[in-house]
């Protein structure tokens, strides 16, 4: 089947959906322009929220101009240089990103978690001149900075945007009654409230970023290999949200005055570009600072009462198996959207149960800003990744490079306005991936003959068993469904006879549960040789900060 083709049936699909087909992504210049817009359009509503307080967008507007004032006039730089911002979900994240972008400075989201040596490759990969540092997580960052370029430090805690006496309070539990900020000296450091006085002196000077210019040093996960930037320009950002926009219209959700909630890390893309998404449609994003505390997603839940809420497969199951969550009201809750990993059917058939509310699965990576496929509001398939976005053309290719047919796995390859711009200083990684403006996911999908798309797997995941394929995904799947598994993954380890065999990781649910009654169910389900050779219960299995199964970590283990 032509790539040609596949675009007209993925364009009468998306008619058929009631989907636009085509968007005037020109009509903002960069990123700044769309969010500078939506601070007029939306200025007396809350635009975020953190640890029970708000901020209004004139706020978040008066709060990044001062910001990016004092980036322009008093730190030092230039436009161009790299910010690294390194905190959890708090209104102040946008505050510093926000900011940074207005002063025409390219945003190096950063994991809070990250361990000294990430830390350190990624400031130097990015030749990072400033970090904005959260004071929990300043003690690593302290320790690497002497071996890096950055030269100069803004430090926030919790509750520095929270009015007096609250601000005082929670920082002072957080630092002393709680013992959450390990010490660090960073000689130099400014506090983020100082910056923001001073950067008030004087008015942001506009800067008139090219749709072309670097916006973002996006980071990949780094799971295998050294992590790379992805170089995500405002032309991208801008992209996927009008995208995004195009799409989410299904779901009838208002915009203006709607409340998403937002667990995952804001550092992450696929909750960045959600929060992009909210602003520009004048939404209220309460942001969940710690998402591990089931508690806190609980009281947010009840106090909010959201009308949209963000997840992966790994909270929606935490979050059914909670008895307070289970016992809230969800009658608000219109749109639940799913990404970052495969989303079980278990998972999803539960969710519905406790909820009533359907999630909705879309598919994205960091390289493509994220978002290249979803679910519309109306025309929802679990089990699939949905269609893709507008101007979105999708092909699965073999391993030749030939373009394959519709319900043939193949990788999946990707092209659009949101496709990243290559990897920051790595050509050869960059050509490895984009080909004629197609970039190769890695991932194994199928086109159906309805424009949807399943994914089958990643590549370097897949098990090959006596010359078979077999795909973690799909077992996975299968075991959930058990009653007595709480969480599974599937790997492949070597095999005298057969190459590989399945070895399963499982988390009780059911204390009792055994191997034997793991495999039998495995039988009952699945093919002969796709079913489990080993079974291992764990407590839990490694993730990544984002929520991901460390399937590479299980297998080494194995």
């Amino acid at each position: 089947m032509t790539t040609d083709a596949i675009h007209t049936l993925i364009t009468n699909r998306l008619h058929e959906l009631n989907i636009a087909t085509e968007l005037d992504i020109d009509r903002y210049p960069n990123i700044v322009a769309l969010f500078e817009d939506a601070f007029r359009r939306h200025a007396t509503l809350k635009a975020c929220s953190s640890l029970g307080h708000s901020l209004t967008f004139a706020e978040l507007d008066s709060y990044s101009a001062q910001f990016g004032s004092w980036l322009q006039h008093q730190s030092g730089l230039a436009v161009g240089d790299r910010v690294a911002i390194q905190m959890p979900n708090l209104v102040q994240y946008l505050v510093a990103v926000l900011g940074t972008l207005r002063a025409g400075m390219v945003v190096v989201n950063t994991n809070p978690l990250y361990t000294e040596r990430e830390l350190e490759h990624q400031f130097n990969d990015a030749d990072v001149k400033l970090l904005v540092v959260q004071a929990n997580v300043a003690q690593t960052a302290a320790t690497v900075l002497p071996r890096t370029g950055v030269t100069r430090v803004v430090v926030t805690e919790l509750a520095d945007l929270h009015p007096t006496p609250k601000r005082q309070l929670i920082n002072n539990v957080a630092k002393y009654i709680k013992k959450m900020v390990p010490p660090f000296h960073i000689p130099g450091a400014l506090t983020l409230r100082g910056v923001l006085k001073e950067g008030a002196k004087q008015p942001l000077t506009p800067v008139q970023a090219q749709p072309e210019q670097l916006a973002m040093l996006q980071y990949t996960g780094g799971t295998t290999g050294v992590a790379k930037g992805a170089m995500l320009s405002h032309r991208n950002l801008v992209a996927n949200v009008l995208q995004c926009e195009a799409v989410f219209a299904t779901h009838g959700l208002n915009g203006a005055g709607d409340v998403f909630m937002q667990p995952l890390p804001v550092y992450h893309i696929y909750a960045f570009t959600a929060s992009m998404y909210g602003l520009f449609v004048g939404a209220h994003t309460v942001y969940i600072p710690n998402p591990r505390d089931l508690d806190s997603v609980v009281k947010a839940f009840k106090d909010y009462q959201p009308s949209l809420f963000c997840g992966l497969n790994t909270l929606f199951v935490a979050l059914c198996n909670h008895a307070g969550f289970r016992a809230l009201d969800f009658s608000k809750l219109a749109v639940t959207l799913s990404g970052g990993m495969a989303l079980t059917e278990a998972a999803a058939n539960e969710w519905r149960s406790v909820t009533g509310c359907t999630i909705s699965e879309g598919y994205g990576l960091t390289e493509t800003s994220p978002v290249a496929t979803t679910n519309p509001g109306h025309g929802q398939q679990i089990g699939t990744i949905g269609v893709p976005l507008p101007l979105t053309d999708v092909k699965v290719i073999d391993e030749e490079g030939n373009t394959l047919g519709l319900e043939q796995a193949g990788e999946l390859c990707i092209r659009g306005p949101q496709v990243m711009m290559g990897y920051w200083q790595r050509p050869e990684a960059t050509a490895e991936v984009l080909k004629d403006g197609w970039f190769a996911t890695g991932d194994v999908a199928v086109i159906q003959p309805d424009a949807y798309l399943r994914i089958v797997d990643r590549k370097k995941d897949m098990i090959v068993v006596s010359g078979f394929n077999v795909y973690p995904n799909e077992l996975e799947d299968v075991l959930t469904r058990h009653p007595g598994v709480l969480e599974c993954a599937a790997v492949g380890v070597p095999h005298a006879s057969t190459g590989e065999a399945v070895k399963m990781f499982v988390v009780r649910k059911d204390p009792a549960l055994t191997e034997e009654a793991v495999i039998a169910f495995c039988r009952e389900h699945l093919t002969a040789y796709k079913v489990p050779k080993q079974v291992e219960f764990r407590d839990e299995l490694p993730k990544t900060n984002v929520g991901k199964i460390l399937r590479r970590e299980l297998r080494d283990s194995a």
